[in-house]
């Protein structure tokens, strides 16, 4: 990913999928860093949960149980303030529940995951 990589967010949130999809999460998570890191004050923590969520499926891909359950518990943590609301049609419910899941049992986790982050995909 370039470093100067600047997508509007529903953008980024069509090439972090496709990455995902692919089983490249930790390309997807440079996509959602690069939306964090320019995301006004409001949305800013929304973008770093996603982020994380992306690079903790990293550490699970790479044999960090311990890294991916740290990273994915506060992902989770930080997508809570936006269940209710989300913008962008962003599934931060299911993320979240997706998130915790993995959290409780990283160790366990060999096959694919299927990540949405949109309500349009679910």
């Amino acid at each position: 990913m370039p470093d100067d990589l600047e997508l509007p967010p529903p953008e980024a949130l069509d090439e972090a999928q496709r990455l995902l999809d692919a089983d490249r999460p930790f390309h997807a998570h440079e996509v959602l860093e690069a939306v964090w890191k320019a995301a006004p004050d409001p949305e800013r923590e929304l973008w770093r949960g996603l982020a994380q969520v992306a690079v903790g499926i990293t550490h699970l891909r790479r044999g960090n149980p311990r890294g991916a359950k740290a990273l994915l518990s506060r992902a989770a943590d930080r997508l809570e303030p936006y269940a209710a609301q989300p913008p962008y049609e962003i599934d931060a419910p299911g993320i979240i529940r997706t998130a915790r899941a993995l959290a409780e049992r990283p160790e366990a986790t060999t096959d694919p995951i299927h990540l949405n982050l949109t309500r349009t995909r679910a």
